[in-house]
């Protein structure tokens, strides 16, 4: 199962733990992000994220972009998607809005993926 959380809320969550985002999450420490891994190259780019800056309105301008980065990150989407075999992968975020984040586009993917 692939599942998504806030790095803030995610103190008790279990599965392999991965932060996807480029820049680290203030007020968080390394031992209270308890992390198996920091994956911040299959963040999207400074140039994308600085665009996108959390506006719903370029959501779907934002996915297809960041969509088309992943293109070009293939082994970072399949060592992903080798975790998420293994057992439970969670996708970690400090964004404060919930539904229009990086993690969302990258779970639907690894989703796709797997039942493909």
């Amino acid at each position: 199962m692939i599942k998504i959380k806030r790095i803030y809320d995610a103190e008790d969550e279990e599965g392999y733990r991965v932060l996807v985002d480029r820049l680290w999450p203030r007020g968080v420490s390394k031992e209270k992000a308890n992390l198996d891994e920091w994956m911040k190259e299959v963040a999207p780019s400074d140039e994308l994220r600085k665009w996108f800056n959390h506006e719903p309105s370029k959501w779907k301008s934002f996915k297809k972009k960041y969509l088309d980065e992943l293109d070009d990150k293939q082994d970072l989407v399949q060592e992903l998607l080798d975790n998420a075999k293994k057992g439970d992968l969670l996708l970690l975020y400090a964004a404060k809005d919930e539904e229009h984040n990086n993690a969302v586009v990258l779970q639907e993917l690894l989703e796709s993926r797997l039942k493909n």
